[in-house]
């Protein structure tokens, strides 16, 4: 990487895309493999995705939020682009906003849920699907509306409209 600001720029939004698609693939592959687990109703196998669901969030998902606001801020500021004075960055960082408030108030909570429904399953043997099942569709909801935002923030990203 040169000191041209221009090449600056264009390998500080390397990283933010990077990182977008990092974030939005494991949230898809995530909602992929719990819909797979899902058509076996197997506790076992449920409390076993659910988990893997929660410690890709740890690895892949909470840290692909760090580096996506850093970068974009980043390339914000390289680009010469006023973050709030420019309406798509200013939407798209609401848009994240919103995304991360669902998913710390309601996804993460419900997946914990989730989580415990299916142990206790595995536990006693015998497992409550119908109560699972109503726990899940609340989670499937919230994280859609988690999912849609930052996936509306990307097309502000790409189209950069004017307001």
């Amino acid at each position: 990487m040169t000191g041209d600001p221009v090449s600056v720029y264009l390998w500080i939004k390397v990283v933010h895309v990077a990182a977008v698609v990092a974030f939005l693939g494991n949230i898809t592959t995530g909602l992929f493999w719990y819909a797979h687990a899902a058509r076996t109703r197997d506790p076992r196998l449920l409390a076993h995705v659910v988990d893997g669901i929660i410690r890709s969030d740890r690895l892949f998902t909470i840290p692909g939020v760090v580096v996506i606001i850093a970068s974009g801020l980043a390339a914000a500021v390289a680009g010469g682009h006023p973050i709030l004075g420019t309406p798509w960055i200013l939407w798209s960082l609401v848009l994240f906003s919103v995304s991360g408030v669902l998913f710390v108030l309601r996804v993460a909570p419900l997946q914990v849920r989730l989580r415990a429904l299916a142990q206790a399953g595995v536990d006693r043997g015998t497992f409550d699907w119908d109560g699972f099942r109503r726990v899940a569709r609340a989670w499937e909801g919230w994280g859609l509306a988690a999912l849609l935002t930052p996936l509306a923030a990307l097309v502000l990203m790409i189209l950069k409209p004017a307001f």
